[in-house]
């Protein structure tokens, strides 16, 4: 990719993104098996835990709680940071949050620093940033962020497993670049990785974190991974900065440990993550740890979600299990949202970052069928806020304009009309004929619909017969109506 992210990953229109997600096999095959292998590991997960839907509503109980007194919370956990030996800045756009930590390093000289996977810093553009500066070298230590990295920078496709996309010949070509030689055995790969990664950790001055969740009666921040790699991103630099979005808070640690268990059942499917660490500032009496420790907290509109119809996407706690259910997102991919958050989640929250100029699109790339809804594990209505999305865009915003406006006015007014919706139902098999073209049955479609079926429809049906099979609707005197009317009258007879 090589260009700065940022929240849009792509310049491309929706169209475009659509038909190039729909000619990826590999990565389409990738996401379906992992969702099926993830709903399996999931639900005996949380099912071993015993009593979920109780979670849930504990889960979503915190999460509320949290974002309704965020700035009390937010300014406890800044007090004990600070008493803790650390500092706290508060950024209110991007630019400010790469400022204060550009200055950082340009201050201590950094020469290189590691980094955690952090969706928040790629908001910033972050890598791409202190790539920037002179003598200055940036290494992400995710495994997969790290392939990620050595493609060109190539755009993440979830939020859990970013290189959900990548198989392994993929990733040997890459990994050969940097000197790797071998077959593309997972293990080996790994291993070469692992040695790779641990010598770039040894020479860091500077560790940039994420953070899953800041404990605000103690200062501390919570990291969940499978790797080990944060543990050694802010245990062995000197500096440490952690940047987070400003929701990512809990009360204390009872509620963190509580929030853990559902990030792992939901993200990953295991009763933990291997490594739950919670960090900070290096005390006197521990043998490492950050001398220098910085917190960051992103608003980046997040702010002007709150005390709005939209403010609950703000519990997500990122475990991905609403994309692992999508259909939507099945065949699409990461990509083809053109957001660093795809799924059902980015369809909610990108528009709330980013705005409806950039992603007003994605609120419509929704079946609203409610998977996403029903597997949350702190209970966002996803579909819900899909659907305020669409009525901010239609009725507030009067963003849907043009021919498919003209379309919508014209169907309403038939729709409203007495007269027009009847000469409608007796038209509409006559006014299809142009569009349809007969089915030859075959195997595959015996037993299914065997008329005419119409194809590349007109205006609006186009959306739906580009993709989908759409029958040629019946002559008016065969269709449902006419034969119910006949169905009332005989009965009608009989009764009398």
């Amino acid at each position: 990719m090589g260009d700065e992210m940022g929240l849009k990953t792509s310049t491309k229109p929706f169209e475009e993104r659509i038909a190039a997600a729909a000619a990826d096999k590999f990565a389409t095959a990738s996401i379906a098996q992992s969702q099926d292998a993830q709903y399996v590991k999931r639900e005996g997960a949380r099912s071993e835990l015993g009593h979920w839907q109780e979670w849930r509503k504990i889960g979503q109980s915190i999460r509320q709680h949290a974002i309704n007194y965020l700035p009390d919370y937010l300014e406890e956990f800044s007090d004990h940071v600070d008493q803790r030996g650390g500092s706290v800045f508060f950024a209110q756009t991007p630019a400010e949050a790469n400022t204060y930590i550009l200055n950082i390093l340009k201050e201590q000289e950094s020469r290189h620093v590691v980094k955690s996977k952090s969706m928040v810093t790629s908001e910033l553009d972050l890598d791409q940033k202190i790539q920037a500066l002179p003598d200055t070298t940036v290494l992400e230590t995710d495994l997969a962020e790290f392939i990620l990295q050595e493609d060109d920078w190539d755009e993440p496709s979830h939020i859990v497993f970013p290189a959900l996309h990548k198989n392994r010949d993929q990733v040997k070509a890459e990994f050969e670049k940097i000197g790797y030689v071998g077959d593309n055995d997972p293990e080996k790969l790994a291993r070469f990785a692992r040695h790779y990664l641990r010598e770039r950790f040894l020479e860091a001055d500077v560790g940039i974190t994420g953070c899953n969740f800041a404990i605000a009666d103690n200062g501390m921040i919570n990291l969940n991974t499978n790797e080990g790699n944060a543990d050694l991103v802010d245990s062995i630099p000197e500096t440490q900065i952690v940047v987070m979005g400003m929701e990512r808070i809990v009360p204390s640690m009872k509620e963190a440990e509580i929030m853990d268990n559902l990030l792992a059942r939901s993200a990953v499917g295991q009763r933990l993550t291997t490594y739950v660490t919670f960090a900070g500032p290096k005390a006197q009496d521990e043998a490492d740890g950050p001398t220098n420790f910085h917190v960051v907290i992103l608003d980046n509109n997040r702010s002007e979600a709150l005390g709005t119809e939209f403010q609950e996407i703000l519990q997500c706690i990122r475990c991905g299990a609403c994309l692992n259910v999508c259909p939507v997102y099945r065949h699409l991919g990461g990509h083809g949202y053109g957001s660093l958050y795809p799924g059902p989640v980015g369809a909610v929250l990108s528009p709330i970052l980013g705005g409806y100029e950039q992603f007003g699109e994605l609120p419509f790339a929704s079946s609203l069928c409610g998977a996403c809804t029903e597997t949350c594990p702190v209970l966002i209505p996803l579909h819900p806020l899909l659907i305020k999305h669409r009525e901010v865009e239609t009725d507030r915003l009067k963003m849907m304009h043009g021919f498919k406006d003209t379309q919508m006015k014209i169907v309403g007014k038939a729709t409203a009309s007495p007269f027009l919706f009847k000469m409608g139902l007796q038209f509409k098999h006559f006014g299809m004929q142009a569009f349809t073209k007969h089915q030859t049955p075959t195997a595959l479609n015996f037993f299914a619909y065997q008329g005419a079926m119409i194809k590349n429809g007109p205006g609006l049906i186009k959306g739906w017969t580009d993709v989908r099979d759409l029958p040629q609707p019946p002559k008016h005197k065969d269709d449902f109506r006419v034969w119910f009317e006949h169905h009332q009258a005989n009965q009608g007879g009989a009764t009398k």
